[in-house]
């Protein structure tokens, strides 16, 4: 009986897992449309790669664990075009990093975990090794979110940690979860209570602090105008009364020049010397005419 139940959790992890990793596809349409990675991360995939071919290896060394195998596989082969399209648009800087950290943690860390467990561990304690490895690697994978949970509070916005990615998260985490516990592998469900909590607590956060950001688009303009009468009332007096002199003297002069200027078209359209209708006291005007 426990078996088969085994059998539906992990299929519906399968299923749930596979949402899952389809859920940064939105990300990289993105990336495709700016033609650029800036402002995103490879490091999420390239932990993702490693974590699915850690898993991939603990599943073969286990009996009858078809269900982490398969679903890791999809994981190693969707991480790795993750990273491919990462790197194909990326700049120089980025794409260094992120070759370096594929080289040191799933090549350098990888061999070394796959030789030293070969080589070193007997075949009865090679599985619990292993099991062990994909345990504290797990707990350290689902910590990391505190770090998205720390700049929610500290911004009080949700932009970087969407509902429906926390929402299978944590779905995720309860269908692997009962799969470990139900055949007996602590090294599987242990992490996923951690991945459990963490995902309502993620959550809980998104409806706290869902509405936060529109209240303050809301009181955008409030606090615009509020800034602006603030910069008005720093104006000292006396500079408001030289503004208000000079608007008050440029209203003058334009209201005695204005007419001026059709009356001196007129008389050039009659040939007229314009020169000669000018005054001699008004040397101003002359040369404004001439």
């Amino acid at each position: 009986m426990s078996a088969k139940l085994a059998f539906v959790f992990g299929l519906l992890g399968n299923i749930v897992s596979f949402m899952v990793f389809l859920a940064p596809m939105p990300t990289f349409y993105q990336i495709y449309k700016r033609k650029s990675t800036e402002g995103f991360q490879s490091v999420p995939y390239v932990v993702g790669l490693f974590s699915a071919m850690l898993l991939i290896y603990y599943a073969f060394l286990l009996p009858d664990s078809t269900l982490l195998i398969t679903i890791n596989s999809f994981g190693c082969f969707i991480e790795t075009l993750y990273i491919c399209f990462y790197l194909y648009y990326a700049p120089k800087t980025a794409r260094l990093q992120t070759g370096t950290l594929l080289v040191l943690l799933n090549v350098v860390g990888m061999g070394l975990i796959v030789v030293l467990t070969h080589f070193l561990a007997k075949d009865s304690t090679r599985a619990h090794i292993v099991g062990w490895i994909c345990l504290v690697f797990s707990v350290s994978v689902f910590i990391a979110p505190l770090f998205v949970v720390r700049q929610v509070i500290r911004t009080k916005s949700v932009e970087y940690m969407p509902f429906l990615l926390s929402f299978f998260l944590t779905l995720s985490a309860v269908m692997w979860f009962f799969y470990g516990l139900l055949r007996k592998d602590y090294n599987i469900a242990i992490p996923n209570i951690l991945g459990f909590i963490f995902g309502v607590l993620q959550m809980a956060l998104y409806l706290v602090y869902k509405n936060a950001k529109k209240a303050i688009q809301e009181k955008l303009p409030e606090i615009i105008e509020m800034e602006e009468e603030k910069q008005n009332n720093t104006i000292p007096a006396e500079l408001k009364e030289q503004i208000i002199d000079v608007m008050k003297l440029s209203a003058i002069v334009c209201s005695e020049i204005i007419p001026v200027v059709p009356h001196l078209i007129d008389d050039h359209a009659l040939n007229v010397d314009a020169a000669e209708k000018i005054k001699p006291g008004d040397e101003t005007l002359k040369m404004i005419c001439t």
